[in-house]
């Protein structure tokens, strides 16, 4: 008789519990998934940065020492930056380029001189409200480079002789 008092006494304790793990996992759930979200649309925001400065750089080295001018080549180098940013949804206007490279002479466009780009874009925090200018606090800086080298046969008239290299 003792034993089904206290089977009686154990499963009155239990049926004052129902529906409490549900309640639980649901919470526990929420504060554990609400910043892994979070986590993963910084980083995926970060990433996307990265690449487009990268790729960015890349191609903006490439069209400046194909182009026959200085200034052609600061024209393509805008749209080189433009294209790269627009790929993975940024605004260029949030970003800057420099060049630099050995011999200045004719806007770096020499024979055999190597052109450095640097890309430079600050990725603001997703979900990051501009309330007393927040997203400048909380933005990444990001910078890429890209070398390229003028060709051996590039001209100073601009034309290339015999190809590129």
């Amino acid at each position: 008789m003792r034993r089904s008092s206290r089977r009686r006494e154990a499963g009155a304790a239990l049926a004052e519990e129902t529906g409490s793990a549900s309640l639980e996992f649901i919470t526990v759930g929420l504060i554990l998934l609400v910043p892994l979200v979070y986590l993963v649309l910084a980083v995926s925001s970060i990433q996307a940065g990265s690449l487009a400065a990268e790729g960015a750089a890349r191609q903006m080295v490439r069209v400046y020492v194909q182009a026959t001018t200085p200034e052609d080549g600061l024209a393509r180098l805008d749209r080189a930056l433009a294209v790269g940013f627009d790929d993975y949804g940024l605004s260029s206007a949030e970003s800057s380029a420099n060049i630099d490279c050995d011999d200045s002479a004719n806007g770096c466009l020499s024979r055999g001189n190597f052109v450095t780009v640097t890309v430079r874009v600050r990725i603001a925090l997703p979900l990051v409200p501009d309330v007393l200018a927040l997203r400048d606090v909380v933005s990444i800086p990001l910078e890429a480079q890209a070398t390229q080298q003028v060709s051996r046969f590039w001209s100073d008239t601009g034309a290339a002789e015999g190809g590129a290299d």
